[in-house]
């Protein structure tokens, strides 16, 4: 995601109206390249995040504390000094670009009231917080840019505050329908009409430039001279809405529900069920980062746990393939148990001491004959009884790597399902419930140390309540599978599980009622989505009384075997899994 000009603009507003004339009660400096300032005012107290991180610079209101050094560094000192106790003005953004500057009031050490300037540059890794005092000298700045570092702009303590270096861009609230449709037909029409106008305006992101096109229903990469006329109107409509103050801040979601972006307002480029509405662009962000934390956090904690379950799914699967190979090599046993059958019904017809021998073939209807290669240090009968014996052992062989194979098979389904599991684990106790159970099934070692494990809250199943008043639970790992199922469920209840598919087991309280068709389907819907099969369409689903389910002796947790059952097919809806009510 980047901060691109038109939402700095809405952010701008927004934190305007709700800090101007603030007191600034305490700065803190809890990582290298972040600030947060305490604002009180109109009785409310705000907590003002400034980050010029290379991969997430932003500024915005937070909810988010953070543990903070001993030792404030040398900036978080300097801001003290000069901000403490003053008022935070205003703040403007120079034209549409990716600057805000925090205009303050505060009393220096002779008792006078001096400004001073806070300015944040929102630039990828160009990205810096520089303070400055009323006439542009910098007092310091969060990353210190000499000569060694750029030619073009130094950013040192003593120094003169400079623009960033101009790229030729204009600003777009300025711009009128007839410049846009000039830009647009006097450039080059092999380049896509997005590109033109990020590449010309400040502000705008590729991500706003392809909706300005979408609104002129010109795709990426049409042709200007079809739908210049289109996208100069649909230009203005745009910034017409943003000079009005239009906004309604949108956190646009990626896969598994992985935040992906924020928007100035809905853009129709994404679908409506990736929106998700923010009544500001404060909340929008700090939703945002801490979400993308917590799932980066929960990602660092889990590679471990999917590496273990990686390797066992490798070994599986080389272990399926020698035991498959085993099997096809001693699939030809028939023939050994023919040639002792042959050698035994013609045995008075053959010599001792001979190497091969040719014989009628009586099963065969046409009455083909077969050789036979012979040991000539063995009788007839002794070679007769070796191929029995050859034939007996290819037959134990069969029927031992046959059922290795179907372990083998049945450990592979068991380790889908812990990683489909893993991967839908929301906090650390969803994390620790599978640590264990890789631990109980020996796929981890258990810490013998004398330190004492951490202890974390239990996890629990998610727990819905469907339209019809009936109370459903799914597993959130397998050893939960096995307890909703085989402990916690009533005969008459029902069970759901994907067919075929890793998944969750799904039960859904009945009371000895019958399901109406709504909790039927909204169940099913749940057991499609949380399983493998969430991203597929009609994925069938079995369901059948919970009486019907049995746990076979020595199998893995969660695997279960069931009979009289009935199927349902549904295309797995996130939107319907978050409108049902959660208990």
């Amino acid at each position: 995601m980047s901060l691109d000009g038109v939402l700095l603009s809405g952010l701008a507003g927004e934190l305007q109206s709700v800090l101007e004339n603030g007191r600034i009660d305490r700065i803190y400096q809890p990582e290298k390249d972040e600030i947060h300032i305490l604002i009180r005012n109109n009785g409310q107290n705000y907590r003002l995040l400034l980050s010029a991180s290379s991969s997430h610079p932003r500024i915005h209101l937070t909810c988010q504390d953070k543990a903070n050094p001993l030792s404030p560094p040398m900036f978080c000192m300097v801001l003290r000094k000069h901000l403490i106790g003053g008022r935070l003005l205003s703040i403007s953004q120079p034209g549409l670009d990716r600057i805000l500057i925090l205009h303050f009031e505060s009393l220096d050490e002779m008792g006078d009231w001096t400004k001073k300037k806070l300015i944040i540059e929102i630039m990828g890794r160009h990205s810096n917080i520089i303070f400055t005092d009323q006439d542009g000298k910098i007092l310091d700045s969060v990353k210190h840019v000499s000569k060694n570092i750029s030619r073009v702009r130094e950013v040192l303590p003593g120094k003169y505050y400079t623009d960033p270096p101009s790229q030729g861009k204009s600003d777009p609230r300025g711009a009128g329908r007839e410049q846009v449709l000039s830009l647009l037909t006097s450039q080059n029409h092999n380049i896509p009409p997005e590109r033109i106008l990020a590449d010309h305006f400040t502000g705008i992101s590729r991500t706003t430039a392809e909706e300005i096109c979408r609104m002129a229903a010109c795709e990426s990469g049409g042709q200007q001279a079809d739908c210049a006329e289109r996208i100069a109107s649909a230009f203005t409509d745009f910034f017409s809405k943003i000079r009005e103050g239009l906004f309604q801040p949108i956190l646009v979601l990626g896969e598994q529900n992985k935040p992906k972006d924020i928007l100035p307002f809905s853009y129709g480029i994404y679908p409506s069920g990736q929106m998700k509405s923010y009544p500001s662009f404060s909340d929008a962000l700090d939703d945002y980062f801490a979400t993308r934390d917590r799932m980066e956090r929960i990602q660092q904690r889990t590679s471990h746990l999917r590496k273990v379950i990686r390797n066992n799914m490798d070994r599986c699967t080389k272990k399926l393939a020698m035991e498959s190979a085993e099997i096809e090599k001693a699939q030809d046993s028939g023939v050994y148990r023919l040639y002792g059958e042959l050698i035994t019904s013609n045995i008075y017809r053959i010599s001792p001491g001979e190497r091969e021998v040719t014989l009628e073939n009586y099963h065969d209807p046409e009455g083909k004959t077969v050789r036979i290669p012979m040991d000539p240090a063995k009788t007839p009968s002794q070679n007769a009884q070796a191929y029995f014996k050859k034939y007996s052992k290819s037959r134990t062989v069969v029927l031992k790597q046959a059922k290795f194979r179907k372990e083998t098979r049945e450990e592979i389904t068991y380790l889908e399902s812990l990683a489909e599991h893993l991967s839908m684990c929301s906090d650390e106790a969803d994390i620790s419930a599978i640590r264990e159970e890789l631990t109980r099934e020996g796929y981890l070692r258990r810490d013998s140390g004398k330190k004492k494990p951490q202890r974390h809250a239990v996890s629990l199943p998610h727990h819905y309540l469907s339209s019809d008043g009936y109370e459903i639970f799914v597993g959130k790992n397998n050893m939960q599978n096995d307890h909703l199922t085989l402990k916690t469920a009533a005969a008459k209840d029902l069970w759901l599980h994907t067919k075929v598919i890793p998944g969750s087991h799904v039960i859904v309280k009945t009371a000895g009622r019958p399901v109406p068709d709504t909790t039927l389907e909204e169940a099913a819907n749940l057991a499609a989505y949380y399983s493998k099969g969430r991203t597929s369409a009609n994925v069938p689903v079995d369901y059948c009384p919970r009486k019907h389910v049995k746990k076979p002796g020595g199998a893995k947790p969660g695997m279960v075997i069931y009979e009289q059952y009935q199927t349902i097919y549904v295309t797995p809806s996130e939107e319907r899994v978050k409108r049902m009510k959660k208990l």
